[in-house]
């Protein structure tokens, strides 16, 4: 054992008071990030109404290669600074911190380039109808000037944390979310400026949360002295980085695929039902959004665990890795559990916050939330197990069961289904999804388990 993991509180404090400072900041993160379309939606469903909540389902998919592409740097950076932090090696490691911010800048803005010179092809390929798409041209237009931010702010909070400030990963976030919040109120509902009031109430938002995270790497960050040397790209360093975090960001790639293929696929078969072409789009994509905050709160307690499974696993503290996964799961089941009772009960009161619609709409809506959130309460296995392989470096194994749920159940029975059923057999899709991937997670990790507990008997193999 390194004199490092002697003295960190990541190899000595208590899992719970340590999950607790790690995961709540995380979790805050993500909600606020998921708040962002959310809040977005909230006063647009209000303002502009079945139209314009479709349209922000068919912009979702560029948010979720944001924060595909913050993942990929920033859990992959923050996994292999703790990792080399946890071995002894703090001269490798602020490597990983100075690349992983460089990579975060520049692929936010290669990503905003390519949507704003493609914009249009790439929303009819998302599914946008003749309807939606200029409220969605309109939206994205503006939002895409905030990828680079968006990006810095989500993959930036990662390596905050790993830095020991989960405190001020969240600031970062709620600053952003509560300004975006205002302005959304003025912009949309006081000054009636529509989609355009709320892609500026975000951009604002996003750009001052960045601004934020770029000051506390200049000068705050504590761990490591950081340097103008460690921000120079080196192909190594980045490879390494993406290898760890390729997990994290497939994860969030299947669902913006998924998002893709049901976009059109809910255009095709609602057009041959009763419900027209708009109204499943726009009522799934709510069903999707509301859903997206619990698995927020999941994917922060998965996130929360990173530094300290990274740390203990890199120090040989194999009990702490174990616990520290049980722990995040079981908190995980318990949110999942809440979240699925409030889904089954109360799914008119959830769709109205999003604005009036037609009977159809509701019917529709409410019929959606209950059978497609079903399995809810196993939401929690998948995501914190793939970031748990992720964590102890397995990156494949990491890799591999994030393209459980959404590619290897979802696209297969989405089509089974609905050739079968209809616009309904989307419904169905999603429990079928949730509950394999989670007997997959369950079998992948107690293979694992016993993996550690051999290297605990014998650490020299």
């Amino acid at each position: 054992m390194t004199e490092q993991s002697k003295t960190n509180p990541l190899a000595s404090e208590k899992i719970s008071r340590l999950l607790v400072k790690f995961a709540v900041p995380s979790i805050v993160a993500m909600l606020v990030s998921a708040l962002y379309n959310i809040i977005d939606q909230l006063f647009i469903g209000q303002a502009v109404g079945t139209l314009g909540n479709a349209a922000t389902n068919i912009a979702f998919p560029f948010s979720t290669s944001c924060v595909a592409l913050a993942l990929l740097f920033g859990i992959g950076g923050a996994s292999c600074f703790n990792l080399s932090m946890g071995k002894g090696n703090k001269s490798k490691a602020p490597y990983y911190i100075g690349n992983t911010a460089l990579m975060l800048v520049v692929s936010g803005i290669l990503l905003c380039v390519v949507t704003l010179i493609f914009l249009t092809p790439l929303l009819k390929f998302f599914g946008a109808s003749d309807n939606v798409l200029p409220y969605a041209e309109e939206y994205v237009r503006i939002t895409a000037i905030g990828f680079p931010f968006l990006i810095l702010t989500t993959g930036g909070g990662h390596i905050i944390r790993a830095d020991g400030s989960p405190g001020m990963a969240m600031v970062c976030n709620i600053v952003g979310a509560v300004i975006n919040t205002i302005l959304d109120a003025i912009f949309v509902m006081g000054l009636d400026m529509g989609m355009a009031g709320a892609a500026y109430a975000t951009i604002i938002g996003q750009i001052i949360s960045a601004v934020i995270v770029i000051v506390y790497l200049l000068r705050s960050f504590k761990t490591v002295p950081l340097r103008k040397a460690h921000y120079i790209p080196n192909r190594k360093i980045i490879s390494k980085i993406t290898s760890i975090g390729i997990a994290s960001c497939f994860n969030q790639l299947t669902i913006m695929i998924v998002q893709i293929v049901l976009n059109n696929v809910l255009g095709h078969y609602g057009a041959l039902s009763d419900y027209g072409e708009d109204i499943p789009v726009a009522c799934v994509g709510i069903v999707m959004k509301v859903n997206q905050l619990v698995l927020a709160i999941i994917i922060g307690l998965g996130q929360g665990i990173q530094p300290i499974v990274s740390y203990n696993y890199g120090a040989a503290k194999y009990s702490r890795v174990k616990d520290s996964y049980r722990l995040s799961v079981a908190i995980g089941t318990v949110v999942s559990l809440i979240a699925f009772a409030l889904f089954e009960i109360f799914p008119h009161e959830i769709i109205s916050l999003f604005g009036t619609g037609t009977d159809k709409y509701f019917e529709f809506g409410e019929r959606f939330m209950r059978i497609f959130l079903f399995f809810t309460w196993l939401l929690s296995l998948q995501p914190i197990t793939t970031t748990f392989f992720t964590s102890i470096g397995k990156a494949f194994k990491g890799l591999f069961l994030s393209l459980t749920r959404q590619i290897i159940f979802f696209l297969p029975f989405l089509f089974i289904f609905t050739y079968i059923f209809g616009i309904d057999g989307v419904a169905y899709t999603g429990p079928a999804a949730d509950f394999l991937s989670a007997v997959v997670a369950i079998v992948m990790v107690a293979i694992e388990f016993k993996n550690i507990n051999r290297l605990e008997k014998n650490p020299a193999k």
